[in-house]
């Protein structure tokens, strides 16, 4: 009798090459080794807002592979590790790739989306003179950690010059879907040792998204909407899916 030790033993394909891209990346970033052109990774692959001199078309789907720390990546890869492979085997390979991009390129744009609303009236009430000031030297004040003194430039500079990183958004797709698909496998929260059915497991951190999303805590650089993004858009697909016919296979 044969036995492995590789944790990647029995995993789809899609989901064990997902980890291994991520794991490669934060290595590469936490090394430095890619960083050029006075940027790091963060300012070149991060998604910046639309306006942001800082922003590149290919971050709405770079800045999924993207994290902020070994807390941030270990999460969201025991997340993938544990939730996706049963999607990926019900699906097949390419549906769940085709699941997990487009969540997570939707959450972005969700994110995005609620952050035009927060641009347009920051806009509305600053002269042309400080939005200029921020667009010219904000990235140049992050980088020596240093905040504007005016409350308006500030808050603009961080929403054009802070990118949102990680794979949270496809993430947060991936539960909504196995919450839908496996509605009564049951599930632990850290901490808590109790099993909960993955429907109300996944009830239950909507509405923690939500309630963070709303109490807009200044001091949380968790990107809720982008949550809530990834569950709206998996929905969707789901929902579209399953009236297809498709939804297994």
């Amino acid at each position: 009798m044969r036995f492995s030790a590789s944790p990647f033993t029995g995993l789809p394909v899609v989901v064990k090459n997902l980890l291994i891209i991520n794991v490669i990346v934060f290595l590469v970033k936490t090394t430095g080794l890619g960083d050029f052109m006075g940027r790091d990774m963060d300012s070149w692959f991060g998604l910046h807002f639309f306006t942001s001199p800082l922003f590149e078309p290919w971050q709405l789907v770079t800045h999924m592979f993207m994290h902020g720390g070994f807390g941030h990546v270990a999460l969201n890869m025991l997340g993938l590790f544990m939730l996706a492979p049963p999607l990926e085997y019900r699906w097949g390979s390419k549906r769940f790739l085709t699941f997990y991009m487009v969540t997570g390129v939707g959450a972005s744009l969700f994110y995005s989306g609620v952050h035009a609303i927060e641009y347009s009236q920051l806009i509305a009430v600053m002269s042309p003179e400080n939005i200029a000031q921020v667009m010219a030297e904000g990235h140049l004040a992050l980088a020596d950690y240093q905040n504007f003194v005016d409350a308006d430039m500030a808050q603009l500079n961080s929403l054009l010059n802070i990118p949102m990183v990680g794979a949270s958004g496809a993430l947060y797709g991936v539960l909504l879907a196995f919450g839908m698909m496996f509605p009564n496998v049951e599930l632990i929260m850290f901490p808590l040792p109790i099993p909960i059915k993955a429907r109300y497991f996944v009830m239950l951190y909507a509405a923690i998204s939500v309630y963070n999303a709303i109490a807009s805590n200044p001091d949380d650089n968790v990107a809720h909407l982008a949550h809530l993004g990834g569950m709206l858009v998996g929905f969707i697909l789901v929902k579209v899916w399953k009236h297809q016919g498709t939804s297994a296979f």
